[in-house]
């Protein structure tokens, strides 16, 4: 039986964590249960067929693309859509409308940097390989490097200390305290150089992700096989060249 009694399934590409770790970690952390089909085996009604056919399914609420998770009926696409869902369900987020916005508008905002972080090695069009734009991935990958990163996470780390230092929205650990640690990860890999460099003026974003990856569900998580490393198939990929 492929669905998680009583939870959810999640439908993302296998192989890479991409756009749905985000959504994984938020999974993880609430204790959750959770299929996730696309990394099933076809005997136990998983694949990526099995995710297509599940895309094509949804009628008026197909996704434009994974990830998307069904809970129940509910059909639900875009990463930042599916946490707004998941959050107040699980405890991530305070259950006001004004925490709720602000967690809304910061993954919204994390969604940004996870687009252009692809369009590093993607400038021209996803339909290319990366060896078919490489002089054009350099120059994108240099200005993201040089004026975007700092940009971007000089503002996580403004809006952090004026949340108070240790969380983005209330008091606890949320969904956008995950997403902000998987970004991290992810810049890590794919611009180690860079992030040295801003690492040292952005102290309360790297507090918070050792904290957040010291969680118990989410370090058993990290340490399992459930978790899936960044490679050169995903969003976040390490080309040596690109990290000026």
């Amino acid at each position: 039986m492929r669905r998680a009694a009583g939870g959810y399934e999640l439908y993302y590409w296998p192989g890479i964590p991409g756009r749905g770790e985000f959504v994984r970690l938020a999974l993880e952390e609430a204790g959750a249960p959770y299929v996730d089909v696309a990394r099933l085996s076809k005997a136990r009604g998983g694949g990526v067929p099995a995710m297509m056919k599940a895309l094509a399914s949804a009628g008026a609420s197909e996704p434009f693309a994974p990830p998307f998770l069904r809970s129940g009926d509910l059909v639900i696409g875009q990463t930042a859509n599916i946490l707004l869902y998941l959050g107040p369900r699980h405890g991530l987020v305070p259950r006001d409308e004004p925490s709720r916005l602000k967690a809304n508008q910061i993954q919204l905002t994390i969604a940004d940097v996870v687009a252009e972080a692809h369009d590093t090695h993607h400038p021209i069009a996803v339909g290319l390989y990366y060896e078919d734009q490489k002089r054009e991935a350099k120059r994108r990958a240099a200005a993201f490097a040089r004026e975007r990163i700092p940009r971007f996470l000089g503002w996580f780390e403004r809006v952090l200390e004026a949340s108070g230092g240790s969380h983005f929205v209330g008091k606890r650990v949320s969904y956008v305290d995950l997403s902000t640690f998987q970004l991290l990860a992810g810049l890590d890999y794919a611009f180690p150089k860079a992030m040295a460099r801003v690492g040292r003026r952005t102290p309360r974003l790297r507090a918070l992700a050792e904290r957040v990856a010291s969680r118990p569900r989410i370090a058993a998580y990290l340490a399992s096989d459930r978790r899936v490393a960044f490679n050169e198939g995903g969003i976040f990929r390490r080309y040596p060249e690109l990290d000026v």
